[in-house]
Formats: C-alpha cells, sequence, structure tokens
C-alpha cells in the first residue's frame, strides 16, 4: 500500500482548516507513534462498538471513493476497502499509516492510499469523495477547526455524498448526560484507591482545561453539519460518551436525502 507524506509547510497559512498549533501538532504525532505498536491490543478494542456503529452508518457501495481522516491502524480503512471502496487513510502518525499500510498488504488490498498528515491540512478537489468518515479522531481539534473540517467535507463530498463522524461527543457538565457520564467515571476510577485518584486529579485538570482534547457535544456537532449544509442530520448515543452524526450533501437531481 502506498503512502504519501505531506510536508507540515504546506500548511503553513491563515485558512482555518489549516491552522494549528505546531508544537501540539508534533507532540500529538510522538504521542501516536509511541502508541502504534500495541495499538491494535489496547486501544482498538475498547472501541469496538463504536466502529461497528460507524460501519453501520456509511452506507458504502463498491467503488465509492472514501476518506477516512485519523485512519489509525486501519480499523475502519480496512473493512471500507474489503467491501470494494477506494479508500484514502489520512493520519499523523507515520507509525499508525505504516501499521495500517502492513495489514493492507496481508489482506491483499491495493485500493487503500495512506496519507501522513494532521487532518487539518487535508485539501480534496471539490465533488471528490462519496463517503468521509471519522472514528475518535476530531476531538483533538479546537472546535473552530472542528467546525472548519466540516465546512470543508460539504465541499469535497459530491451530491448525496456521506459525513460519518464517531467521537467522544461530551461538554463539562451541563447536560444530564454529561453528568451522568462524568460521574460514572469519577466512581470508576474512585474505587480503584490512590492510583485512581490521581487519575481523577489529573484528568479532571485536563478536561476542564481542554489541554489535550476537545470534544464537542452532541448537540455542537449537530450544529456544525446543519449550519455548513447537510441534510438529514443524525445524532447517536453509542456507549458512555461515544456518539456517531451523520449527515448527506443535498443532491438537487435525487432530492432530500
Amino acid at each position: 500500500m502506498p503512502f504519501l507524506h505531506l510536508d507540515e509547510r504546506l500548511c503553513d497559512n491563515h485558512d482555518p482548516v489549516h491552522a494549528f498549533n505546531t508544537v501540539a501538532l508534533r507532540r500529538l504525532r510522538r504521542s501516536w507513534d509511541r502508541r502504534a505498536r500495541v495499538w491494535d491490543h489496547h486501544g482498538a478494542p475498547a472501541l469496538q462498538p463504536v466502529i461497528e456503529a460507524v460501519l453501520g452508518a456509511c452506507n458504502v457501495q463498491p467503488g465509492n471513493h472514501v476518506v477516512d481522516l485519523g485512519c489509525g491502524t486501519g480499523q475502519l480503512s480496512i473493512p471500507l476497502a474489503r467491501s470494494g471502496a477506494r479508500v484514502t487513510a489520512v493520519d499523523i502518525s507515520e507509525a499508525m499509516v505504516d501499521g495500517l499500510s502492513k495489514k493492507a498488504a496481508l489482506d491483499g488490498l491495493d485500493n487503500i492510499v495512506g496519507v501522513v498528515s494532521p487532518v487539518q491540512a487535508v485539501d480534496l478537489a471539490p465533488g471528490s469523495v462519496d463517503l468521509i468518515v471519522s472514528n475518535y479522531a476530531l476531538h483533538h481539534l479546537r472546535h473552530r477547526d472542528k467546525q472548519a473540517l466540516v465546512s470543508a467535507a460539504m465541499r469535497w463530498l459530491r451530491p448525496g455524498g456521506r459525513l460519518v463522524i464517531g467521537d467522544m461527543m461530551l461538554g463539562l457538565g451541563v447536560s444530564a448526560r454529561d453528568r451522568a457520564i462524568i460521574g460514572s467515571k469519577l466512581a470508576r476510577l474512585a474505587r480503584k484507591g490512590p492510583g485512581g485518584w490521581w487519575r481523577i486529579i489529573k484528568n479532571v485538570g485536563r478536561y476542564t482545561l481542554r489541554l489535550r482534547e476537545h470534544p464537542a457535544t452532541m448537540e455542537r456537532w449537530r450544529r456544525y453539519l446543519e449550519d455548513a449544509g447537510f441534510s438529514a442530520v443524525t445524532v447517536t448515543p453509542i456507549v458512555a460518551e461515544a456518539a456517531i452524526v451523520a449527515g448527506s450533501k443535498p443532491d438537487p437531481v435525487r432530492g432530500p436525502a
């Protein structure tokens, strides 16, 4: 499986879709490179219910051009390619894309192209894609970059194309859902004793200050898609904080999705 490496200098402009903090970007890349070796055994299995739900929402057809943003080692890209889609798999980590390449080769798949790039740097031809999909990657983007990416996805998709995002969708405790999820996680950590208490202190500071992750609520994700012009927008809770938002680009020939 071939893969491309986008030069970060190509992304150094003032377009909000491409705006990112270079230091944070490099730190994130190093973090995911370190995790790539064990991701299939320790990271991906916990996301399996979300992966299955995202794949079920894709409605992919043989020959479709699919872009997988934050592809990891291919939890979405591999099954989408097996279904006959042409997949462009994008990830910030070269180690992750290399792992995907090896899995694709073992599977005999030649319809995946890997791209090593932050998702904020992706730029595609207008109307060139049938499906844009992402799973548990976009909460690392700041909110303005999420919104800009959704708007860009609308341009990249062909009429009738779909955007499907599975992610951590959680606020700061304003809604009853937020409070129930946060309370459940705190109780589970507290039962682990001093180690769990330390994780509570560390994670509360990290989460409230949004130092590394920037999850958006289900309502905010719905608004991003609707404001960008997507139709038939749905938001579906999956498990704990995980949810899926999906929408279609209107097709003036076929009518509403």
